[in-house]
């Protein structure tokens, strides 16, 4: 399988039509067409989305694709590159909250997340190849929806804008798959372009495409995938979030978008202490975000490094859902001459990045590896990412 694995992620069209070819073997017909959406790092903004604030995170050159066919019935047939499951066979009338497992909620949700809306989704072959690592923080769920929601989008010629793509598939994560996230993944991984990172507020998904290239300033993005896996659907995430929920109510406001830095000495008086520190972050990361954002077009990304630690720090203390691996991660590298470093994700596990000068990066590596043996810690991945283009169809 590895061989075939290796094959189905080289990007380019040698990529495509091996899993063009697999597809046509397993499912005995030609697919309509290939369509890829990558996963996401988010440079900074983390858990502002669903309290309403800003994001600042970029699509990679990491993708989930699906090769898809429809079918003259009604029934849904899955198939992924990797794991032994098999194919996964559905009739589309069964679809319901609870009725999948496994990575077939992400493709099935959307399926049902369409059907919600009244849009009518054929019976489908499936297939699905990607290099998004799992359970890293950097959004493979996502993009695996993003990807089938293009396909469908384009198969069924529904004409559905990006942000209601973005709107379906938080439908699914929240109501099929159980996952109270936010819109920043699809966001990123429906609405990225090529050297920019997405500014996204996500009270109203108004979107400017920031410039965030690293090469010109002699800097590389690191992602250091900690092996730590994390489930936005577990208790941490729905708790942090519950919280949020509580400080806007105490606090008289729609959503803790509405509170400012300013506004944090008289909440600590109205909010018991473990309340107050989520609401601070929240407010504290927006702030950060609208900084960076300014900092981006004034000076460039080698300026953001401070801003990067300090809600690293945010999420490790007041948020509380950093982990030893990621603290680790981000300690090493900052040791040993990355400028900026911080957990991204939902947290709980997944991965840290690193900006860090191109004449540092191997020093980094090392050291976080060094570090990670140290420690006892299973080996991290450790790759560059670049910011790239949204989903789109390649085939």
């Amino acid at each position: 399988m590895s061989a075939i694995r290796d094959s189905l992620t080289t990007s380019g069209p040698a990529g495509t039509e091996d899993l063009t070819a697999r597809f046509t073997r397993e499912f005995g017909s030609v697919p309509a067409g290939v369509w890829q959406a990558p996963g996401r790092v988010n440079l900074i903004g983390e858990h502002t989305d669903y309290n309403e604030g800003f994001v600042l995170p970029f699509a990679i050159d990491r993708t989930a694709r699906v090769a898809v066919g429809t079918r003259t019935d009604s029934t849904v047939r899955l198939l992924s590159t990797y794991g032994d499951q098999g194919i996964v066979s559905m009739p589309l009338d069964s679809l319901r909250p609870g009725s999948a497992k496994g990575w077939t909620k992400y493709p099935l949700g959307v399926m049902w997340a369409l059907r919600q809306r009244g849009i009518g989704v054929p019976g489908i072959d499936l297939l699905l190849d990607s290099n998004v690592p799992l359970g890293a923080g950097l959004s493979s769920s996502h993009a695996i929806e993003c990807a089938v929601i293009s396909a469908l989008n384009d198969l069924t010629g529904a004409g559905l804008k990006a942000e209601e793509m973005v709107l379906a598939t938080q439908q699914a994560e929240n109501d099929f798959v159980g996952a109270p996230t936010g819109i920043m993944d699809q966001s990123a991984s429906l609405r990225g372009s090529k050297g920019h990172a997405v500014f996204l507020d996500c009270r109203n998904q108004d979107v400017n495409l920031v410039p965030f290239e690293t090469d010109p300033a002699d800097l590389v993005m690191l992602v250091i995938d900690t092996k730590v896996s994390h489930s936005h659907a577990d208790g941490g995430y729905a708790s942090r979030r519950a919280s949020c929920e509580l400080g806007a109510e105490v606090l008289g406001v729609k959503a803790l978008r509405d509170v400012q830095v300013g506004d944090l000495e008289e909440a600590s008086g109205l909010l018991d202490e473990v309340t107050f520190r989520r609401v601070r972050h929240v407010v504290t990361e927006n702030d950060r975000v609208l900084q960076t954002v300014e900092l981006l077009g004034a000076q460039g990304p080698a300026a953001i490094g401070a801003l990067l630690d300090a809600s690293h720090v945010s999420m490790r203390d007041d948020f509380e859902i950093s982990c030893p691996e990621l603290d680790l991660a981000v300690e090493a590298s900052r040791a040993n001459g990355a400028i900026g470093a911080r957990m991204t994700g939902g947290g709980f596990g997944g991965a840290a990045i690193a900006l860090t000068p191109v004449s540092s990066e191997h020093k980094v590596r090392d050291a976080v590896v060094k570090a990670f043996a140290g420690a006892g810690f299973t080996a991290p991945d450790i790759f560059t990412v670049t910011p790239a283009a949204g989903a789109m169809r390649i085939a």
